[in-house]
């Protein structure tokens, strides 16, 4: 008798297909073996909110895979350095690491054990595009990112504030969000532009979603 599916693997797949997402086999079952790590980390070190594997798969997995689509069309599918700040378990950087090994991903977050677990995400899943940084962003030395990312980091103003002196010539900030937050926006100073709100539909889920572009005016 067949042993039944993994449902996370058919959501994933079903995902994948949504958002116009090619990816073999292999990269699907590395995509799940980081949850399976991230779900045996969170156990002890209380990386993740988010406990229940399945609703990891969406509410992790499926959220930052869905910015890939949007990433790709601006970085025209060329070679990037990108920043991923308060990374906590590697959400996007692990994620869009394993999608596009062509783009270099440093994930920094201030709390010491979740630089350590992206490090050993990447030491097990043999992520070779992926770094991982024990500092605050303010703090960090490294050459400048074609995109500084945030996905639950700080209000816009501080995100851009903490961050610019890593933006490369030319680079933007891409923060992803719920709703619009439009009172942060407001709050900006007149030295970012915001050049672009970006609703996304994140395949499974219900809640809203959205992107953030700015640059340096």
């Amino acid at each position: 008798m067949a042993a039944a599916p993994d449902p996370r693997a058919v959501a994933l797949r079903a995902g994948l297909q949504a958002l116009a997402l090619p990816a073999g086999d292999e990269l699907q079952q590395r995509l799940l073996a980081y949850l399976d790590l991230l779900h045996k980390w969170n156990q002890a070190y209380n990386l993740s909110a988010v406990r229940e594997p399945q609703q990891m798969l969406y509410q992790h997995l499926l959220d930052c895979l869905a910015v890939l689509p949007s990433l790709d069309r601006h970085l025209q599918e060329g070679r990037a350095r990108i920043l991923d700040v308060g990374s906590g378990a590697g959400l996007p950087g692990v994620v869009w690491a394993l999608m596009r090994p062509g783009w270099a991903l440093c994930c920094v977050d201030a709390v010491a054990k979740k630089a350590t677990f992206i490090r050993q995400a990447a030491a097990e899943l043999a992520i070779r595009n992926l770094s991982s940084e024990h500092a605050r962003v303010e703090q960090l030395q490294a050459p400048p990112f074609d995109v500084v990312t945030s996905r639950a980091f700080a209000s816009l103003s501080d995100f851009t504030r903490l961050t610019q002196r890593h933006l490369a010539p030319g680079g933007c900030w891409l923060a992803m969000k719920g709703k619009v937050p439009d009172d942060e926006i407001a709050a900006l100073g007149a030295e970012v532009n915001v050049f672009h709100v970006e609703p996304l539909q994140v395949p499974g889920l219900e809640a809203q979603r959205c992107l953030v572009w700015m640059r340096p005016s």
